[in-house]
């Protein structure tokens, strides 16, 4: 490009040795305003952001092997156009703008004479920012996969009656607060124990945060069936740190199984793909874990009910078989008690054929000889007294 006269006259004043410091600046404003005559979209990142009327910027640029900043430059958005700018971004990208945005800015390049290099900013693109938050997602769900973070936290075993929890949320949330009332109050009667270790859950501090509170959990020394992380929904700019590497790695690789409950229908996060259970909401999260208890109520009754109906059933083949057994036995001892009877009164019936009294009715006599019975003549002599039994009566002889 051509040089101004105004800069030509400053190289000019320099050979000579010295300029003021006006003329300088209006000879670099005066470049600047030829180079930059028109609104340049500029790529940056928000390093300062601060409100008043106008919102004030601080953009940079960092190096992408060391991070370290290797340009910097004001920006402003006047009050009439930030009026208009941030509500747009806003509801288009579901988030204020804030520290840590990578943002595509529609800038005038200005250089004031008392103020210095700065930007106008007029328009945002926020598209730009959700495409690079996307695009830094997809690396991030790749370079998990490639490390076989992805099946470590599903792969641990899971309490069959989940009591003890662990919850990382923050103490304010509304999804917070939704959780403790639908799993509490259940109208089932089931008891949980819930203890909270609050994190900032959104933000540029918010991976940081939960991380922080993940390990104090593993510190505390307690007891859980699971973790829980509880955010409730938002913007996809505020949902963003649950794309963050370094905390899907702590949620991969944590000693208890994870279960997440981060936004609504239609956000899923990379913290959401490695964690053991994901669900939409706090509230889905309870109803997952009191769906474990009724389902395991449900599988007792069925269990009880056919049990009841086993037991019934072979209780009564017992009771079919004890009747036809003492029906057998009844029978039997009838018979028996029968055939017994008849051989009594046989033997009755002999016993008294065969009596003394017997053998008197059918004419028979007994000679007693001192009151022994007598069946041999040849054991009596003459003289003997002797008695004789008739049926109807006793007689004494004297044998002649």
């Amino acid at each position: 490009m051509e040089r101004s006269e105004k800069f030509l006259k400053f190289v000019s004043m320099e050979e000579k040795g010295n300029i003021s410091l006006l003329e300088l600046q209006e000879s670099v404003c005066e470049a600047i305003s030829e180079n930059f005559p028109e609104e340049l979209w500029v790529r940056a990142e928000i390093s300062e952001l601060k409100r008043n009327r106008h919102v004030y910027l601080t953009l940079v640029e960092k190096d992408s092997d060391s991070s370290d900043v290797v340009a910097r430059a004001q920006a402003v958005i006047w009050a009439s156009s930030a009026r208009v700018i941030e509500p747009y971004f806003e509801s288009s990208a579901g988030a204020r703008l804030g520290v840590g945005m990578n943002v595509l800015v529609k800038v005038q390049v200005r250089f004031s004479e008392i103020y210095g290099f700065s930007l106008i900013i007029t328009d945002i693109d926020p598209s730009y920012t959700l495409g690079g938050l996307e695009a830094q997602r997809q690396k991030t769900i790749l370079r998990l996969q490639q490390e076989g973070m992805f099946e470590m936290n599903s792969s641990l075993h899971t309490a069959a009656l989940p009591r003890r929890f662990a919850v990382v949320s923050s103490e304010t949330a509304a999804g917070w607060r939704d959780f403790l009332v639908h799993l509490h109050e259940n109208s089932f009667g089931y008891e949980f124990e819930t203890d909270l270790y609050p994190a900032r859950m959104q933000g540029a501090e918010c991976s940081a945060s939960i991380i922080s509170a993940m390990d104090a959990v593993v510190s505390s020394g307690k007891s859980y069936d699971a973790l829980l992380i509880l955010r409730g929904g938002g913007g996809a700019l505020d949902l963003s740190c649950y794309d963050d590497y370094d905390l899907a790695v702590n949620v991969a690789c944590f000693p208890l199984p994870v279960m997440t409950a981060i936004g609504h229908d239609h956000d899923f996060h990379v913290v959401d793909m490695v964690a053991h259970t994901s669900v939409k909401t706090p509230t889905a999260l309870a109803d997952f874990i009191l769906d474990i208890f009724s389902e395991a109520d449900a599988t007792v009754e069925d269990l009880a009910r056919r049990l009841q109906l086993a037991v019934g059933s072979r209780l009564g083949a017992m009771e079919s078989k004890v009747d036809l057994i003492r029906m057998r036995i009844s029978n039997a001892l009838a018979g028996k008690a029968s055939e017994a009877l008849h051989r009594i009164e046989k033997l009755e019936m002999r016993i008294k054929a065969a009596s003394p009294s017997g053998m008197l009715e059918k004419g028979f006599a007994i000679v007693l000889k001192d009151g022994r019975r007598t069946f041999l003549t040849s054991d009596l002599k003459k003289g003997d007294k002797v008695k004789i039994m008739l049926s109807d009566g006793t007689v004494d002889a004297v044998i002649d």
